[in-house]
């Protein structure tokens, strides 16, 4: 990302992001053999409904890292205008800042082609190869679940910890045995409340003039506003 592209933007945390984005430590010692969340998505933008599954998903597993991972080209979304992946992978880094237990991974942002979960999943084994990796998500993405690449070889690789989501009903165990048979283990039914939050809604609100103050961080509120992300032209 060049410099002149943040001149716009809120400079404290811009300039901490960035600088976040581009030196990301190694991991340390304890993450890199610990239990470490994986959460994926476009971002577009991020909002506090992602960062309350991540927090669900951690308290409820005791994971000692929630990686936020932004996608370049969902396969599932190639129809659909995507916010350039500077803002997105930007905005993320602002709504975890701040968090310990946050951390992004550009693994997708970072590889040509469509951004299947699958390969990255295969990536961060290599990153971390003694972690125990978690793919979060909430109850609608296991409803779509077999749309995606390979998903039993998915589980195989990293347990799924499955988040509640409204208008979605959470799985039960027995309709879990039925489909992945003894995987179904693996999957992990996270219980709390669920926020009926969605980028899109927030898209639409910023559209239409709306405030949408407290269902993002104020960080990302900022950027989206300096940037004039998406307003219609000439609003």
């Amino acid at each position: 990302m060049s410099p002149s592209s943040l001149l716009l933007a809120p400079p404290g945390a811009i300039r901490r992001a960035q600088a976040s984005i581009e030196e990301a430590p190694a991991p340390s010692q304890a993450t890199a053999s610990g239990r470490i969340g994986i959460l994926g998505g476009t971002f577009d933008p991020p909002h506090v409904g992602h960062l309350w599954l991540a927090t669900l998903a951690a308290d409820a597993l005791n994971l000692h890292r929630i990686l936020f991972m932004p996608a370049a080209q969902p396969p599932n979304k190639r129809q659909q205008h995507l916010t350039r992946a500077t803002d997105r992978l930007l905005m993320t880094r602002l709504a975890i800042e701040g968090e310990a237990r946050f951390g992004l991974t550009a693994t997708e942002m970072e590889r040509h082609g469509p951004s299947y979960t699958i390969d990255s999943v295969e990536q961060l084994h290599d990153t971390y190869p003694d972690a125990r990796l978690f793919l979060v998500m909430a109850a609608d993405s296991l409803r779509q679940i077999d749309t995606w690449r390979e998903p039993d070889r998915l589980l195989s690789m990293v347990e799924w910890a499955v988040g509640p989501r409204p208008g979605t009903e959470m799985p039960g165990a027995d309709g879990l045995a039925e489909r992945f048979g003894a995987a179904a283990g693996r999957i992990h039914l996270l219980d709390g409340p669920a926020l009926d939050i969605s980028s899109s809604l927030i898209r639409e609100r910023v559209a239409t003039g709306h405030a949408i103050r407290y269902l993002v961080p104020r960080a990302v509120e900022e950027l989206i506003a300096s940037r004039r992300l998406y307003r219609p032209r000439g609003r």
